[in-house]
């Protein structure tokens, strides 16, 4: 979809596609200002020591997502990572459960099952998550002001809530706003910190902890990865689909030509949420290192940025689900089917079952570089800010979600933009008419 197609008045017509912006950046402004509601009984000046200390690892990843509500620990803290965590493991049983494939073949109905017990799964991984941040809170020296049974109640309850709400609100963005609900509450979350990290980075600069030569080198490498993903994610294999000419009456129809265009990284940004959702499901508070116990600290030391065990898992997710969701997202026989039943076929390769193994083979080979190039986006950055104190939001995880999300974004307004524009069109040739 290129802009050059688009009339330079055509946004302002576009009433729908206005009211869908206006919409998403209404419901962003509301989770943005749940970032900043605390949880009730805490002691800001202890959380804020403890937190300044804290920022490396899982608990800076995990702060990234939640867009830096778990250092303020707000409400949001937990973030929309329990529902992605939901997600994974509803999209894992439809692969292997016959009741789930059952509800995937039921078309609408079953997907509306599925959905309800994602939003089920989503509220139990946040009770559990939610209570252990309440323990390690209680644990974690005097950051609570009035520890026992009833903070730990009133600090899940509230950490379930904000969760279930920002569901919600990522729904209600993907129905009424401009779509990609949830990947747009993280990415606003993680631009909206990346001036505090810019800042931070200077000020690095400023004490010493960080030369003029490695900050620039820093801002140089976060270019360079930006240009490097916008090349990847535009990438593709055409795959070259002929039609046979058709004889009616006196004319001949048919005849043409058409690609089958497949991405590179066809899963998008989703393996590398994902991943960092496996990595996290686990985690309270007690795993970020704030707890007294010497098991713990030893397994936190474990999932820090630079370790090997954190860096296998961490490519072994995106690896796993680039594959895993491409299989999901799209189905070669299908296609095969679909391309039969049109008439179309591929250049000296039989339809039917050939025509799948082909477009498979095709898949596998284009699925396998864009692994490896999620794999290396998010992980090499991650190395560099193990051995230097730069804020995580500059990291290539983040990066990547912010610079996917957006193309996304753009193309679906562009693509609603267009679809104004032809039915404003339609519209004039009937009235003329």
């Amino acid at each position: 979809m290129s802009s050059e197609n688009i009339a330079p008045g055509a946004f302002s017509q576009a009433t729908d596609l206005k009211n869908r912006i206006l919409f998403t950046i209404f419901i962003l402004i509301i989770y943005r200002l749940g970032t900043y509601i605390p949880l009730a009984g805490i002691d800001p000046n202890a959380l804020k020591e403890i937190m300044s200390t804290s920022q490396q690892g899982l608990l800076g990843m995990f702060n990234m997502f939640s867009g830096g509500a778990v250092t303020r620990m707000a409400i949001f803290a937990l973030g929309i990572m329990p529902y992605i965590s939901s997600s994974i493991i509803v999209q894992l049983l439809t692969g292997v459960s016959d009741y789930f494939k059952s509800l995937k073949e039921q078309g609408e109905i079953g997907r509306k099952k599925i959905t309800q017990i994602t939003r089920y799964g989503t509220v139990f991984i946040a009770t559990l998550q939610g209570y252990g941040v309440a323990v390690g809170l209680e644990n974690a020296g005097n950051i609570v002001l009035d520890p026992g049974l009833s903070f730990k109640l009133i600090t899940t309850v509230s950490l379930v809530a904000g969760t279930t709400f920002l569901m919600w609100l990522g729904e209600q963005i993907t129905l009424r706003g401009v779509g990609n609900g949830i990947s747009l509450i993280i990415f606003s979350g993680i631009v909206a910190e990346i001036p505090r990290a810019i800042a931070s980075t200077f000020e690095l600069g400023r004490t010493g902890a960080l030369s003029a030569v490695m900050i620039v080198g820093i801002f140089i490498l976060v270019i360079f990865t930006v240009l490097f993903i916008v090349f990847f994610e535009r990438a593709m294999r055409k795959i070259l689909i002929n039609y046979p000419k058709r004889q009616m009456g006196n004319k001949i129809y048919g005849g043409e030509s058409s690609h089958l265009p497949l991405k590179i990284n066809t899963a998008g940004v989703i393996p590398a949420i994902f991943a960092s959702a496996l990595l996290l499901l686990p985690i309270t508070l007690s795993n970020f290192g704030l707890s007294d116990s010497d098991t713990f600290l030893q397994i936190s030391s474990l999932f820090t940025q630079g370790q090997p065990l954190y860096m296998l898992l961490y490519a072994s997710g995106i690896i796993f689900f680039s594959f895993f969701y491409t299989s999901i997202v799209f189905n070669p026989k299908e296609t095969s089917e679909n391309l039969r039943k049109y008439g179309g076929y591929i250049p000296g390769i039989r339809p039917g079952e050939r025509t799948a193994e082909y477009i498979e083979g095709i898949l596998m080979k284009l699925t396998t570089i864009g692994s490896l190039y999620l794999t290396f986006v998010c992980l090499m950055p991650e190395f560099l800010i193990a051995k230097y104190p730069i804020p995580f939001y500059l990291g290539g995880t983040s990066i990547l979600i912010v610079v996917v999300v957006a193309m996304d974004t753009v193309m679906q307004v562009q693509t609603r933009l267009m679809s104004s524009q032809y039915e404003s069109l339609i519209r004039k040739t009937k009235f003329g008419k």
